[in-house]
């Protein structure tokens, strides 16, 4: 009687699978500290992918100090620890063990078209990033003495013919609602933590922020005065955008501090010295209805304004500026 024949298993080894990511392990507590000016920190910094936040983390690192980051993923190295701002989830255990949190979350506003939907997101990623870590802050046994938190000059909305310092009263618009409330949110972090809110102008970076579309266009020959030309842009480049942040970490400055650089420059100031960098005509205008209907809200929010703010906190507590004017500004990102 002929045997049944068994089928052999296939010599192949099983398929690998990837490794596990480090298992997030939550440092110890530290011992708190007076804060001087060459301390090196513990930072928790939330929004550490965005551009502000890439070139923050390089400078904080590049100063000496340890920066431990929040995701919205999976952690991939020791030194992340994930999170989820809208939900409110965050381990407050890590309070215990920052000397600072810089929180620079928020859904970009470079998204067009800003829809009823999108400017509601605008408003909870701020809101809601800032209260997970001030309710976080408020659970921990030994609150993190420093809170830098995010803000914008949006606060002072549209005001042509003022100068806006720290003191200026609020505007009006949406982003100055947004801002109120970001601000308010942070407001309540516990009262042992000094708290700055980081009221940022329009950023100027190479390959990003406020230049990239502009600079697009005016490769293409499209140069254009936008609006009026007059209204007054509240600039600063972005090497000093982070460096201030970096400043205020062992700054005794509490409340809200202007980010923007120490020279006012007009939009039409900083778009002709744009097309002038790059060789390229700056003769065509783009009237107030044209930026409207072209982007809508979005537009008349950042783009039309007049808001001539100055770093008036950051220049009294002595901080320097490498790029001093939109041109030296706008000079360094093209170079």
């Amino acid at each position: 009687m002929a045997q049944k024949r068994v089928p052999v298993p296939s010599a192949r080894p099983a398929p690998r699978r990837p490794a596990p990511p480090p298992p997030a392990v939550i440092p110890k507590p530290i011992v708190r500290r007076p804060i001087a000016k060459d301390s090196t920190l513990r930072v928790l910094v939330a929004g550490g992918s965005g551009l502000i936040g890439t070139e923050l983390v390089r400078q904080l690192t590049a100063a000496g100090h340890t920066v431990q980051r929040l995701v919205r993923r999976p952690p991939r190295t020791e030194h992340e620890f994930s999170w989820a701002p809208d939900a409110k989830i965050l381990d407050f255990r890590l309070l215990d063990s920052v000397d600072a949190v810089i929180s620079l979350s928020g859904a970009s506003l470079n998204r067009i078209p800003w829809t009823t939907r999108y400017k509601e997101q605008i408003l909870r990623s701020r809101v809601k990033a800032t209260q997970a870590l001030v309710e976080g802050m408020s659970m921990a046994a030994s609150p993190p003495p420093v809170f830098l938190s995010g803000s914008a000059v949006g606060f002072y909305g549209d005001r042509p013919g003022e100068t806006l310092t720290e003191e200026s009263a609020r505007g009006t618009g949406f982003l100055a609602d947004v801002v109120v409330e970001w601000e308010a949110a942070a407001r309540l972090a516990p009262s042992r933590t000094r708290t700055a809110l980081l009221r940022t102008g329009v950023v100027l970076a190479p390959g990003g922020g406020a230049l990239k579309p502009l600079t697009l266009a005016t490769r293409f020959g499209l140069g254009s005065t936008v609006g009026h030309g007059t209204q007054h842009w509240p600039w600063i480049s972005l090497h000093d955008e982070a460096a201030a942040i970096v400043h205020l970490l062992t700054s005794p400055l509490g409340g809200p501090v202007n980010l923007v650089g120490p020279t006012p420059a007009t939009s039409e100031e900083i778009t002709r010295r744009l097309a002038a960098d790059l060789h390229r005509p700056h003769v065509l205008k783009l009237p107030e209805a044209v930026v409207g209907i072209g982007m809508g809200e979005m537009g008349r929010e950042l783009l039309l304004p007049s808001q001539k703010v100055v770093p008036a906190k950051l220049e009294e507590d002595g901080f320097v500026f490498r790029h001093r004017t939109s041109d030296d500004a706008i000079d360094a990102v093209l170079a």
